[in-house]
């Protein structure tokens, strides 16, 4: 479809060229309605092809699909619909606009005016959402943190629509001093009916500039625990781990929504921490008085060690650069997986291994630990006995 676009280049220019020779004149003008309607015609088909031409652009082929089930492309087209369906209403705006001002139009008296204030209020206002959605397309181009991309993108949102809130008082009310008497008592009484979605809204802003979490973070704020799925202006969405009905980690399939004042309110546990994104967990086990205390530390020890790798070192070296940032007493912290015994109060020994792991991969890691591990001190018996009969 790129014959289309000398076709459009020639529609503009015809338009701009009889706009600028018929405005000024007077008299029956008649024939130049009859082009303009023709011309814009001409220019509306040619920005539907141009906009066909970019929606049919060849999409590349897919690597892989995501696990969230998010088709980046598919947003990305959606994007474009968008910006070209703005552009799209802009031109016929602006268009309608000029064409008011033909002396054919007088017939509509008073009304004539305030067709060319909405018309042309109208091509502002859609200039902005122009300009947001193309904002938007550029950040998520260049920006590699989706939490930052997606705080970007609802401001730029909340912008544009105070921004389009302005050019409609603007163009409503001649006196902006009653514009601004008026904004300023509606605020006022509605300052006193919603003052919890202020302060929710309150909250919001308190989240995107001091970021006590992120989307996609894992987070505990009261009794509500998971991941945060979405940030809006008045509450925050999490999917929740756990619960009431499982005793791991894993998603629940529950939806918690909480009202953003509640950061001011409560604690908010975040474990997904950027600077350090991990948490210590445990697995404990049991075994006979009788067990090799030393075998059995080393076997867990060996296990832990191959199935976490290097990565655990890499992770306390972090933990503890962190540490010296801080007023904390120095803590022996040990770069591998860490073995500890306690005495349990019934007839056994507890054994607690105890290691770095990124919150949402703990059940999965923490299923292949205790697998392996059972599978190692099963091999010698001898030195590795557990409780048995009604002991345990």
């Amino acid at each position: 479809m790129n014959c289309f676009y000398p076709y459009n280049a020639i529609s503009l220019i015809n338009i701009v060229i009889l706009l600028k020779h018929s405005i000024p004149s007077k008299g029956n003008n008649s024939p130049n309605i009859k082009k303009y309607w023709q011309y814009l015609y001409e220019l509306s088909l040619g920005l539907f092809f141009a906009f066909c031409d970019v929606m049919d652009t060849k999409k590349p082929q897919k690597k892989y699909r995501s696990l969230r089930k998010i088709d980046p492309e598919k947003k990305e087209t959606e994007r474009k619909f968008w910006l070209w369906s703005y552009v799209i209403i802009a031109v016929i705006f602006i268009a309608a606009y000029f064409l008011l001002k033909l002396d054919v139009f007088n017939v509509f008296g008073h009304y004539k005016d305030i067709l060319q204030k909405i018309s042309l209020g109208g091509f502002i206002s859609v200039v902005i959402l122009v300009i947001a959605k193309y904002l938007e397309i550029i950040i998520i181009k260049r920006s590699h943190a989706p939490a930052d991309r997606y705080n970007l993108i609802r401001l730029i949102k909340l912008l544009s629509v105070l921004l389009i809130i302005m050019v409609t008082v603007s163009f409503l009310f001649k006196n902006w001093y009653a514009a601004a008497a008026s904004l300023g008592i509606i605020s006022l009484i509605l300052g006193f009916s919603l003052q919890t979605p202020i302060s929710s809204f309150i909250g919001w802003l308190y989240i995107v500039i001091r970021a006590p979490f992120h989307v996609g973070d894992r987070i505990q704020v009261n009794d509500f625990t998971g991941d945060v799925i979405e940030i809006n202006y008045l509450d925050t969405t999490l999917w929740e781990f756990a619960g009431d009905y499982l005793t791991n980690d894993l998603p629940s399939g529950r939806l918690i929504h909480f009202p953003n004042s509640l950061v001011f309110a409560a604690a908010v546990f975040n474990y997904s921490w950027q600077k350090f994104p991990y948490i210590w967990n445990e697995i404990p086990f049991h075994i006979a008085y009788e067990s090799d205390l030393e075998y059995v530390s080393k076997t867990i020890r060996d296990v832990a060690q191959k199935e976490l790798g290097a990565e655990m070192a890499e992770k306390i070296k972090k933990y503890k650069a962190l540490l010296e940032q801080t007023p904390i007493d120095e803590i022996e912290i040990k770069e591998y997986p860490y073995v500890a015994f306690r005495i349990n109060t019934n007839t056994w020994v507890e054994v607690i291994l105890t290691y770095l792991i990124e919150p949402k991969q703990a059940a999965a890691i923490r299923t292949t630990l205790i697998k392996n591990i059972i599978v190692e001190l099963l091999k010698q018996p001898d030195k590795v006995m557990f409780p048995k009969s009604n002991a345990r």
